[in-house]
């Protein structure tokens, strides 16, 4: 087997949260790329993200839930859903993510309780559920989408530096519970990208251009810098690789 064999994913089925734009819409795609049937889950359409899943000759499955009024039975379904219709699940990815942006000393309860949900508790039990699955088969992957904010605070993000947080720190303790079962639990922590959830800080010209200088990459990521990693952490290739948090972001968290 050549170095490059073990990138792909020939036979592999993958779940990707928050799949229907931005970052989760170009790792389904990238997955899809490297030879994995892909599921995709969100709140809405994603019927861009098939049609690539496709053009890429793999299988596409949409599953329609809001992880934010999602129950810990509803996760465990999701993960069903996926197996009835593929077979089995190798792959998870938790992508899906919320920020309100707000000062620490305005940010209101439902805002926490929205980003805690979404970011925290839909992601623990989605991977409970996975891991289950991948224990009695023998094995998986999970990534994880954390953020540059799980090493460093940021302004009017106290809320969602917590969450973020608490995903390396899952990320480090599933690692270290599931290694011995042959799944490898390990994240990314994209910097700052320019997304639609991140259009109120990139539209504002003084800001982007303020962030922009103090990064050594001297540009914010698009979606598309996040499929080489993903693809990495869901293959062979990283099967050394556990509880690993990797920064992402253009270097900007060594600046």
């Amino acid at each position: 087997m050549g170095v490059l064999d073990l990138f792909r994913l020939d036979g592999k089925i993958a779940l990707v949260t928050g799949a229907s734009k931005g970052i989760g819409q170009a790792i389904a795609v990238a997955l899809a790329e490297a030879g994995a049937d892909v599921a995709c889950l969100d709140y809405l359409s994603c019927e861009a993200t098939e049609a690539g899943i496709q053009r890429a000759g793999r299988r596409a499955l949409s599953i329609s839930c809001d992880l934010g009024k999602a129950q810990v039975s509803d996760l465990a379904g999701v993960v069903e859903q996926v197996i009835q219709h593929f077979g089995a699940l190798h792959i998870l990815v938790n992508n899906a993510g919320i920020t309100r942006p707000n000062p620490a000393l305005q940010f209101n309860e439902k805002d926490y309780d929205d980003e805690a949900q979404i970011n925290q508790k839909a992601l623990f039990f989605l991977s409970q559920a996975a891991a289950r699955q991948m224990a009695a088969a023998g094995g998986g992957k999970i990534v994880n989408v954390a953020s540059l904010n799980a090493f460093v605070g940021g302004t009017y993000a106290s809320s969602y530096t917590g969450t973020k947080s608490a995903v390396a720190g899952f990320t480090h303790a599933f690692a270290v519970e599931w290694a011995h079962l042959g799944i490898h639990v390990n994240a990314i922590a994209p910097g700052f990208v320019k997304t639609d959830n991140t259009e109120n800080m990139w539209s504002d010209t003084a800001f982007y251009q303020r962030i922009t200088e103090s990064i050594p990459a001297r540009r914010w990521a698009t979606p598309q810098d996040f499929a080489g990693i993903a693809v990495f952490l869901a293959s062979q290739a990283s099967d050394y690789l556990h509880g690993t948090v990797i920064p992402v972001d253009g270097g900007k968290l060594v600046e």
